[in-house]
């Protein structure tokens, strides 16, 4: 197996059952750490492999957590046929929540990882013990949160600890949930990546506020009838941005334009966000 350059990083691998989520959240002083870290799929888990990152483990600890091994066992079982498993470090979660996590013992100081019900967090060339136990903390304490929000906040707290002790450079948000993802024929929910920046977890929050906006769900009930004083609105500002003609037709293309029919369904109501987009565009 080739040796990987993927060392210093510090990750959580989680999900929401609640929610039929699985996700990972992950940071690193390492170019575009989501291409390597990260592996998620819905009802089966989810994966982080780093420290000289093994790639196999993600769709190999997949496949094992597919055909029903626990979180401990898959974790178990990658490191047992890995002769590089003293330099590895993986956390997992099942499909029912159980989670592991391992760091070989010639990973880089701090290393070590932290599990609780429904994560496993881990890092190594770490400050300290302190950016793992942020990483957990957070997660425990905001439960009242969306997955992805959640482990955004993770990040954020790890990095406050004290975080990669080289840096930061890149970072990564990833969460699926069965046919919940682009058009609903998607199960990626959110696949966000910050390449290269100096403070990566600040762009990945901008980056996943953009998310929302384009792709967020807003309770049907608290969208808004679009009687006729708001309709001769749409009509003007629809025609100030130059989409004339039938309301509908006219409407349809500016979000499609804009890249927010996901968020549209006719004309007779409308989503709040979509008319605030409208409202602050045209003005």
């Amino acid at each position: 197996m080739a040796r990987s350059d993927v060392v210093a990083t510090y990750s959580i691998v989680a999900c929401d059952l609640d929610a039929r989520q699985w996700g990972v959240g992950v940071q690193s002083k390492f170019l575009a750490v989501g291409s390597v870290v990260p592996w998620a799929e819905p009802h089966v888990g989810a994966i982080a492999t780093q420290s000289y990152a093994n790639p196999r483990y993600g769709p190999d600890g997949l496949a094992l957590l597919r055909e029903g091994h626990s979180a401990a066992e898959v974790v178990e079982l990658l490191t047992a046929a890995d002769e590089g498993r003293a330099e590895r470090q993986v956390g997992a979660v099942d499909g029912r929540g159980g989670a592991a996590t391992f760091t070989g013992e010639a990973c880089h100081d701090w290393a070590g990882g932290r599990t609780g019900n429904g994560y496993a967090a881990q890092g190594n060339i770490l400050v300290s013990q302190e950016t793992v136990d942020a990483l957990a903390t957070t997660f425990e304490q905001n439960g009242h949160l969306s997955l992805a929000e959640r482990l955004i906040e993770c990040l954020a707290a790890a990095q406050t600890a004290g975080g990669d002790r080289r840096g930061q450079q890149s970072a990564s948000l990833f969460v699926v949930e069965k046919d919940a993802g682009y058009a609903n024929l998607s199960d990626v929910v959110v696949d966000l990546r910050v390449d290269d920046d100096e403070l990566p977890i600040v762009e990945l929050r901008r980056l996943y506020r953009m998310h929302n906006e384009l792709f967020g769900v807003t309770p049907p009930e608290d969208w808004l009838t679009v009687d006729e004083a708001l309709a001769a609105e749409l009509r003007d500002r629809l025609g100030r941005l130059g989409y004339d003609g039938e309301l509908d037709k006219a409407f349809n293309d500016w979000a499609g334009t804009e890249n927010l029919e996901d968020r549209v369904d006719g004309i007779d109501r409308i989503d709040p966000v979509v008319l605030g987009a409208l409202r602050k565009q045209s003005s």
